[in-house]
This record gives C-alpha cells, structure tokens and sequence, in this order.
C-alpha cells in the first residue's frame, strides 16, 4: 500500500469518529490513485490527466546572453537545432517578439514547427557567469531556474507533453522542472489541482540521458520531503509519519542493490534506552513517540561505518507549556524538516546507489500542552546520563536530538550529522538564504560547503564558541535547554547544548528553521515547505571523502 493511501485511508477513519470531518475525507477519498509523491515523481507517468483537460506538445530551449552575437543573444544547441530544422523560423519569431530572453525569463512562441504547439524560449544569462558573492555554482543554479521557468509557462499553458533542453548540464535541467513542477493540492478538489504534463529530455546524448535521470530523482526526494512537511499534522502524526516513510522506502526496496531496512522503535524501547530527554517532550500528547531508525547499505553484507544522520521529528509544535502565539502555529507542521529532509535524504542515497552506508534516526513525537506535559523549571535526564533543567519548553526540538544524538554513537559512525528546525534566532540570522551549520571539524565543513556549492542549496558556517557552552550552565542540572542570556546568540547556545551530547570528533549541526519554507526566492521553489537541503546532503554523501582524523 502507498504511503498516501495510508494517510488517505487514516482520514476516512477519523471521519468515521467525527463527523465534521467528512467533507475533508470525501476530499481525500477523491484524491487519485497513485500517491503525491508518484504524481510528481516520474517524468512519463507524472500525466495522469486525460487529453481532455491537457494538449498540445511543448519543447522549451535556452537563450544565453552574449554581446558578441547579432542582437546581443544566441540561441542554445539545442534551440539552434530547432530553429535550423525550421529553416531559421524561430529565431525570426524571436526577433520580432522583442530579441533577446533575459535572464530567468521566459518567452512563448506558437506555430514554430508543426511537431510541437508551444515553444518556450528561456533565459539562461551568459554561459559563463561569475559567481561573485552568491557562494553557488552560478552556471548550474541559472539553468535550474531557466528550465522552471520554462516548465512552468508551457504547464500554465496545459500542454500535454513537454520536452526539454538540457540547457548545457542535464542534471540541473532535471532538477529545476522536476521541482518546479511539485504542488502539495492532493486534498484539494480534482478540478483544482494543478495539471502535471508528461516531461522528458530533449536528447539522445545517453551521457546527458543519465545525468537527466540522475538530477529528476534526486528533485523527487526533496519533493517526497516537501509532501511529508507540507502535509497537516492531523494527518501526519508520528505513527502516520512512519507508516508513510515505511511505504515510502518500502516500494523502492526491491530496486536496491544494497539493503534498505526500516525499524521502528516503540515507546517500550525509547523507555527501556532511558531516553528521558525525548520522552519528556512527548508525555504531553495523546500521540505515541517512536523513534524511526532506516538504514541503508550499499553493498549486502559489507560491515563498513556508516554516516548518521539524525533529523528532529516534532510532526507539531505548540509550544508546549510555553506555548507559541497563535499566529504563524499552523506552520509548525513543518518542524519535522529534519526528519522529512533524513528519509528523503536516505531515499535518495539508496536510489544512486551511493557506496556509502547510511543510518537515519528520527525521533518523531508532539509538543502540546497538557497536564501530563513537562513544565518549566522541571528537570529530565538524558540517555547518556547528563540532566537538564527545561526552563522552557518550546525549546524542545533540542530534546529530542540529545536523546538520538547520544543513541547515534552506539553505530561506530565515520560522522554525525543532526538537522532541526530549530530555532526562530537562526531564521532572523540567515534568513532563507543558507542553512546555518555548526560543526566541530574544519574538513567536515569542507564538504558540506562544497556540496551547497554545487546544488545552490547554500550552507553559512556558524560559530562553536566555548562561551556559548557557558551560558548554557546552570544552578540546578548539568546543562539548561536554554541560554542565559535569553534570545541573545540563541541558535548558538542551541548549537552549544546540544555539544554537550556528542563525544564524536566529525559532528555537524545544521538549523534549518530559516529554510523550512520557501518564500518564491527561486523560481524552482514556490512558496511552501521547502524540503531543503536535501539534494546538497544526497551530494554531500555521493562525494564522501572519509576523515581519519580532526
């Protein structure tokens, strides 16, 4: 069964209980057959819709700038091919429309052949940019966006059938249609979901057929990210969230070369490992906890050490005790950013067939107010044995991620990498722009910063100062789950606590809370949860380079 017909399925169950809920269950009882994540996910059968509601074929080729040529523009090869095949008709169309396309812009031009209806002329900007401050690989993060911008207009257009240009990199092509394409609608009414074209390369060049391929599937596991986030919390609980990840991995276990193995840890074990950090923060929700443990291995019986990734998994935050106003709250459906970015993350290590192991542990619960809830001022005890005094507890992301953190040594890890949602300081600090990393190894970050380079989903590298540590003291346990100082540096004393939890010599923090949201920054990413960075750690993973020492 496919990890939204759970979901579905669970709604109609609710229904049942409750009667206000039977418009939303007939809603999603109506939703179609396949999952979210498959209607977005294959460039063939993405088209679900009948020929009725879509025609018509579109091709979108690039326009780079170049004030060398007639017109201060050129046509890409493939444009070129185009237009030589229709005896120079498009770039005479494109003369008269107005010339040069700039950049992340998109021109539509009809009847330029007789094989395609649409024809969507993209500005990709010079074919050798300087990257200047952005700290991306501007060549690749440019055709990313020409190729959305392509996509989009000949979608907007309800062609049927689109092909596309490579662009000069076809994994980056791949990648920006591919998530320009997502649309979290499957609770909306049939009619008033976005229509998905069938899309494909415009290529035979099998090189550039495998990188399409390559760069299509690592967008569908960010968009598998973005589906589990942007899902409502009554209908991605913790249990749902397994169940959905379990389906999730499950149907692509059998195309795996290595193993893939999904456990589930229930409340017995989470007690019995003594994790009394992560169980505090979800004894006040009727909701069971688990912790969710997937494992990849990239060859069947190799025993090597694995990278761990560890991902906060509060499926919703009130705040607790602490509770947040009530503007804003019902985004805090996304603050298991962390653990939707570790399975998509691990879906997409498995999928290339990475030769690196992979464990992913995601400590999934609630943080709601109650009168079984944690209270500030109480004091909790971690599984490695330090307390905490919990002077507040919407500071509880940080919780969860001691217990897992400390679970995470047990797998003799080449690394440890933890992602969270987890603070409104490192929103103020970088805002979407990067995600903040913390980490106590130079060529750990080395990596990583070279990752974000090549997928344009940029990491900023934050400070471990002993005096943040310092304010983390306190008078009546080891360590406080907040500052001393209140919000000042609050996502590096965040950084500094959860330090106190992590012995390993290769450990980074990355606080995705600025990220978890896109905001219309890049024409790949519409507004919603964003998913990132997932692609930047699927490469990060792909070009390990193991650390023998820091």
């Amino acid at each position: 069964m496919a990890w939204w017909d759970l979901v579905r399925n669970r709604a109609l169950l609710l229904c049942r209980r409750a009667p206000s809920w039977r418009n939303l269950a007939l809603r999603c009882s109506a939703a179609r057959k396949k999952p979210g994540l498959e209607r977005n996910s294959s460039t063939e059968a993405s088209n679900n819709q009948s020929s009725e509601e879509l025609s018509g074929r579109g091709i979108v080729v690039g326009c780079y700038d170049n004030p060398d040529s007639e017109g201060g523009y050129e046509l890409s090869e493939a444009g070129q091919r185009l237009d030589s095949s229709v005896e120079g008709r498009l770039s005479q169309l494109l003369a008269v429309s107005g010339g040069r396309v700039k950049r992340g812009d998109t021109r539509l031009l009809y009847d330029v052949t007789t094989d395609h209806t649409h024809v969507a002329v993209v500005g990709v900007g010079p074919r050798y940019p300087d990257n200047g401050l952005e700290d991306v690989d501007m060549k690749r993060q440019n055709v990313r966006c020409a190729a959305a911008a392509g996509t989009k207009a000949l979608q907007q257009a309800r062609v049927e059938h689109l092909l596309l240009d490579d662009l000069g990199d076809a994994e980056a092509s791949a990648e920006g249609s591919s998530l320009s394409l997502f649309s979290c609608d499957k609770l909306k009414a049939e009619r008033k979901r976005k229509k998905i074209p069938a899309t494909s390369l415009w290529s035979a060049d099998p090189k550039a057929t495998a990188d399409w391929a390559k760069g299509w599937a690592v967008a569908q596991a960010q968009n598998f990210a973005r589906e589990l986030m942007d899902t409502p919390s009554n209908l991605m609980t913790p249990t749902m969230f397994v169940e959905a990840v379990s389906a999730a991995l499950g149907s692509i276990r059998g195309s795996v070369e290595g193993s893939l193995e999904v456990i589930p840890r229930p409340l017995s074990w989470l007690e019995s490992q003594k994790m009394g950090a992560f169980l505090s923060v979800a004894k006040g929700s009727v909701e069971v906890p688990w912790l969710l443990e997937v494992r990849y291995r990239w060859r069947e019986g190799r025993e090597d050490r694995p990278l761990v990734l560890v991902g906060k998994g509060v499926t919703f935050d009130t705040g607790g005790i602490s509770i947040k106003p009530a503007a804003g709250m019902a985004a805090m459906r996304g603050d298991m950013g962390g653990a939707a970015c570790v399975a998509a993350t691990v879906m997409g290590v498995a999928q290339q067939q990475v030769d690196t192991s992979v464990v992913g542990l995601i400590p999934l619960c609630e943080n709601m107010p109650s009168g079984s809830a944690v209270k500030p001022g109480d004091v909790v005890r971690a599984m490695n044995g330090k307390t905490i005094e919990v002077d507040n507890t919407d500071a509880e992301g940080r919780l969860l991620l001691a217990d897992a953190l400390s679970y995470a040594h047990s797998f003799n890890p080449q690394a440890i990498l933890d992602l969270a949602t987890l603070t409104g300081a490192m929103d103020v600090a970088l805002g979407s722009g990067a995600a903040g990393t913390f980490t106590n190894c130079h060529r750990l970050w080395d990596q990583l910063h070279k990752a974000g380079h090549v997928t344009g989903d940029r990491l900023w590298r934050m400070p471990l100062y002993e005096q943040y540590s310092k304010q983390i003291q306190c008078r009546l346990a080891d360590v406080n789950n907040i500052g001393s100082r209140g919000r000042s540096a609050g996502a590096c004393t965040a950084a500094a606590f959860l330090k106190e939890f992590v012995s390993h010599q290769c450990w980074a923090h990355l606080d995705i809370a600025g990220v978890m949201e896109g905001h219309g920054e890049w024409p790949f990413l519409e507004k919603g949860m964003s998913g990132r960075p997932t692609r930047t750690l699927i490469k990060f993973i792909e070009d390990w380079t193991p650390i023998h020492s820091n």
